[in-house]
């Protein structure tokens, strides 16, 4: 990315003289940034037309700043290329001014609880391999499929360009209804769907409409600390129900009757997996009709189950009660930030005002690519075509976990998901930090469950556990990262 080398050069220039003592001043000035890391070594500096177009100074002073540090060993060019920072500089590290302590700055209530929550578990830099949950392998994406929708989009020439709707492009909206009703047995009108930056947004826009201080949100124990982070910003008051094999133990709702609404995952629980039973997902909803409570439902990686056709969702039980939520995070890239939401009429009408004040809209482009995508049948066919993919890295992790650690470990949630949780019955889950770190020092990114009870909560565990995510991974690189694990733990 060009950066402009400072406001203070730009202006006319009149004699010769002038010009030279710009140049100099352009050349000073190049010279401090590089060496203060502002430009990095091998990093392309903006071209001289452009350069001097943007300081208004001639193509000439700004060329003679250019050979005066090239003189000095601070660029480089050759014929043809762009003008580049010397790999051989070494940017200065200038000493840390002192700073007086200063009092904590006027936040508002929001900010305080944001700053109180515990921070999400930090990516493992540098590991030579990642079992990281939600990242996807790059080679996975639809790269040219994707190219040719996006191409096709740009090229079209709307009439004007102006603000779009904030619940998203009608023709994505009536493409998802179709879409959600054929994958998923979702029945909804179009104008009960929202676009929205991914599912996270989503989770925002409902805590903005649904929660006040003070209200009680009901939980997973444990459950996805993105969402949890949330409602607890919001100043609700979370209420953690534990989960088992067959999801959120709905027994224990029956002592809640005061809660604005539950959040769960009952297709792949987040994160021990389970996928929530055809009685309890009846117990749910009729918990929530007594209570007048909402359910927001996080179908964040319904497509992918193994043995079985995915579970139907819970809105299809009580479409007047449960906000669906979907994304497109994990069947194409957390990069393209596409979700929807599903709601009722008269909350779906409020959401689109809030995500009207928030953003005003989703990127269009994006919108146009994704509907043409599923339009075609491109979606589907990439679903299918990465659902066989995962299967095999799946397959791969369950059979070299078993191979290199045995019956020392326990495997739970890998009927579905990209994800799956081990057990290591003789670590107790004190030593939890320490297995990650000590898979770490071998070059394997792992991350512990314990994180994942957090914000307070407790967590009701007594052995150590790994979230392990096989998405971005070749089972070549799981049969090697397993190896790694295990000789970390002996």
């Amino acid at each position: 990315m060009e950066r402009p080398v400072s406001q203070r050069l730009a202006g006319p220039v009149g004699s010769a003289q002038q010009s030279g003592g710009r140049a100099r001043r352009i050349a000073d000035d190049l010279r401090e940034q590089i060496t203060h890391g502002v430009y990095l070594p091998g990093e392309a500096l903006p071209s001289t037309r452009a350069l001097a177009a943007e300081l208004g100074v001639s193509r000439g002073t700004v060329t003679a700043a250019y050979e005066q540090l090239h003189a000095e060993g601070f660029l480089e060019a050759s014929q043809g290329a762009r003008t580049r920072v010397a790999g051989r500089v070494d940017p200065a590290r200038p000493a840390p001014a002192r700073r007086e302590a200063q009092p904590p700055p006027a936040v508002s209530a929001w900010s305080g609880r944001l700053a109180a929550l515990p921070p999400p578990q930090p990516r493992v830099e540098g590991a030579a391999i990642d079992f990281r949950y939600g990242d996807l392998h790059e080679n996975d994406f639809p790269i040219l499929g994707w190219k040719r929708v996006l191409d096709a989009v740009a090229l079209k020439r709307p009439d004007r360009l102006g603000y779009d709707a904030p619940a998203g492009l009608s023709g994505l909206r009536r493409i998802l209804k179709a879409y959600l009703w054929r994958s998923r047995g979702l029945r909804c009108d179009a104008d009960q769907i929202i676009v929205v930056n991914g599912s996270q947004q989503g989770i925002d826009l409902l805590a903005r409409v649904l929660v006040d201080a003070g209200d009680s949100v009901v939980i997973e124990h444990p459950c996805y600390p993105m969402a949890s982070s949330v409602f607890a910003a919001c100043g609700a008051r979370l209420v953690p129900v534990p989960v088992d094999d067959d999801g959120l133990r709905t027994e224990a709702l029956a002592a809640i009757d005061k809660a604005r609404l539950a959040f769960v995952t009952p297709s792949h629980q987040f994160p021990l997996g389970g996928v929530l039973s055809a009685e309890r997902r009846r117990e749910i909803i009729a918990w929530a009709e007594r209570s007048g409570a909402w359910v927001i439902e996080d179908d964040y990686d319904g497509e992918f189950r193994y043995h079985a056709r995915p579970a139907p969702p819970l809105h299809v039980l009580a479409p007047d009660r449960v906000i669906y939520l979907g994304t497109a995070s994990k069947s194409l890239s957390p990069r393209l930030r596409l979700g929807w939401l599903v709601a009722p009429p008269p909350l779906a009408q409020l959401l689109v005002r809030a995500k009207g004040l928030l953003d005003r809209h989703t990127s269009a482009l994006g919108q146009e690519a994704l509907a043409a995508f599923i339009e075609g049948g491109a979606y589907e066919r990439h679903i299918r075509r990465v659902r066989r993919r995962y299967a095999e890295r799946r397959a791969a992790l369950t059979a070299s976990l078993a191979e290199a650690l045995g019956d020392r470990i326990r495997i739970s949630g890998a009927d579905a998901g990209l994800h799956l949780i081990v057990w290591f019955d003789d670590i107790p889950a004190s030593r939890e930090a320490e297995l990650v770190e000590a898979a770490r020092a071998e070059g394997v990114g792992v991350y512990g469950v314990a994180p994942l009870y957090g914000g307070g909560l407790g967590a009701p565990k007594v052995v150590a556990g790994l979230v392990l995510g096989y998405a971005a991974l070749t089972p070549e690189e799981i049969r090697r990262g397993t190896q790694l694990l295990a000789r970390a733990i002996r």
